[in-house]
């Protein structure tokens, strides 16, 4: 998902880029009415609208149906909704437990003590699976159901200081 974000990401900026190219090339060519370019110029605009409205509406719907921490989804599930307490410290986490059981859901209450920090939960693949993030004196709610046995990783996602490449946590998805 994220190469084709990236190679969407290009073309869009080329085409953003030839147009400023056709605008500045074009800018002082010629004179015109200013009336009649007036007009073209809204006219362009509101098809330029209506064309951005069609084509990334649909695509904006069918990829926030797939983030990744649905809480309608955890709820859905059978099973008690498993509680885990995560406090960020420079540069630490601190989780209420570090085991949890598969195809049941988890919610994560993220909080910091000191600076904000950024909560990503990792698979073994290191692909990220959930995230938030983790602010003093406010908690952030996530609900995520792991599918897979196995160890995930928690890291920081946002710089907070010297130590913060080791500012890392496990957590063990099983049979309890």
């Amino acid at each position: 998902m994220q190469q084709i974000a990236w190679l969407a990401s290009l073309v869009l900026m080329t085409l953003v880029g030839l147009g400023f190219a056709f605008v500045a090339i074009n800018s002082g060519a010629r004179e015109e009415d200013y009336g009649r370019v007036v007009h073209s110029a809204y006219s362009t605009r509101t098809k330029l609208f209506w064309t951005l409205v069609l084509v990334f509406g649909p695509v904006m719907i069918y990829t926030l149906r797939d983030l990744p921490y649905d809480a309608g989804h955890a709820r859905s599930n059978s099973g008690p909704v498993q509680v885990v307490q995560a406090t960020a410290y420079q540069w630490r986490w601190e989780l209420s437990r570090d085991r949890v059981a598969k195809d049941q859901p988890v919610e994560f209450r993220v909080t910091s003590a000191d600076v904000n920090h950024g909560f990503g939960i990792y698979d073994a693949g290191m692909h990220l699976v959930a995230q938030t993030q983790a602010m003093p004196g406010y908690t952030n709610i996530i609900r995520h159901t792991f599918r897979n046995e196995g160890t995930y990783r928690i890291l920081c996602l946002e710089y907070c200081g010297i130590a913060h490449h080791n500012m890392m946590a496990e957590i063990k998805v099983g049979g309890l």
